[in-house]
Order: C-alpha cells, then structure tokens, then sequence
C-alpha cells in the first residue's frame, strides 16, 4: 500500500491532554497531516484500545491511516490501520503475520546495519532517525543529523520519514535529504493551534 509520509504524527498524551488527543489530531489533520501514530507508553492496553477506537471513527473519510505504536494487541483489538515497531518491539515477522498483508507496518533505523537487515519484503515504510536530540524520548540512539539521514534515505528500499526533534523550519532540508516526510510529536502536539501548527510545516520556506 503507498502511503502518504509528508507530515506524519506521532500523538503524546501529556502533551494532547488540555485539548484532547481527538481534538488536536483533528485539527492537525485539518492543517495537512497525512499519517498518525497513536504513541502512548503509559496508557493500558485497554485504554489505548478504547483511544484508538475513537480516533479510527474519527478519522475515518479522511484517508489519513491510524497505525499503533509498538502494542500489536491494540493494533488487533482497535481496527486500527497497521503497526510502528523499534527495534526492541515486537518483531516485523509477529507483525505481518498477525495483522495480514493489508495492514501498515513501519520500522525504526537509525543505521546501515539495522536497514542492510531489516525485513523489508514485510514492511511499508522506515522511520529514519532520531535527526536531533529529543525530550520526548530519552533512551533515543545517536543523532544522525542531515548527513546521516540522507545516507539512509538513500540507502532506503522504501519509502521513509525523519523523525526526531524536527521543526517547521527543518522540513525543507528534510526532503533535500532524500526523506518522503516529517514525522513530529511536540511541534504540533500541545500548541495552542494543532491545525496551524501543521500548515507551517506545508508552507514554502521561500
């Protein structure tokens, strides 16, 4: 399946928490976001189920795929639209096996090595990074920078989005880099303006 990685979502409770986690994907898709990822590393299965339920009905019509991260659980008992892994997850195999063919599964790079081994005949898309540093989660490999993400985007078998720290005013060197997208988290999550939050990441830098 092709899917659109230009601004991709990865949702935080804490941050969503004063809007609300519907409100604010829906404003952010409203503003361009073309893929989520439901990202809670706190929430119950039970609960993460119940919030991807209500985000798959929300979403639905928009053309805008739900996949879950990390929980294949969720992913099975919520419809959602597919899976993101790292590479401590669960594996790629368990994934595609479980989910079916149709489902979205994408997995986390951050070297050769893990590209030059991953599954790829079982994947969708590859999250290259982190590019930066980031707070939203502190265990994170080292920073590849854009040097380091245009020589895995070009190394790249399938389409694939940055992720890690990234900002509006990063995205065009994004996609000089070789990246079909920008994956964010706080630089739309927890803005007073999800929706416009999103649009400036779509607006020309010149």
């Amino acid at each position: 399946m092709r899917v659109d990685l230009s601004l991709y979502l990865v949702t935080d409770a804490e941050l969503c928490r004063d809007a609300g986690l519907e409100r604010t994907v829906m404003d952010a898709v409203e503003g361009g976001v073309s893929f989520v990822q439901l990202r809670d590393k706190h929430a119950s299965d039970a609960e993460m189920i119940d919030q991807a339920r209500r985000l798959k009905a929300a979403l639905a019509g928009s053309g805008v795929p739900l996949v879950i991260n990390d929980r294949l659980n969720v992913a099975l008992q919520s419809g959602a639209d597919g899976l993101h892994v790292g590479q401590s997850d669960t594996a790629v195999q368990e994934a595609r096996a479980a989910l079916g063919p149709e489902a979205l599964i994408g997995l986390s790079i951050n070297t050769l090595e893990q590209l030059h081994s991953a599954p790829i005949s079982l994947l969708d898309y590859l999250g290259l990074g982190p590019v930066f540093a980031t707070q939203s989660k502190h265990d994170h490999a080292a920073p590849l920078g854009f040097e380091g993400l245009a020589q895995l985007a070009a190394a790249s078998p399938l389409p694939s989005v940055a992720i890690g720290g990234l900002k509006a005013e990063h995205a065009e060197r994004v996609f000089q880099a070789g990246a079909d997208g920008l994956a964010v988290i706080s630089a739309i999550c927890g803005q007073p303006d999800p929706c416009a939050a999103a649009r400036a990441f779509l607006r020309p830098s010149r």
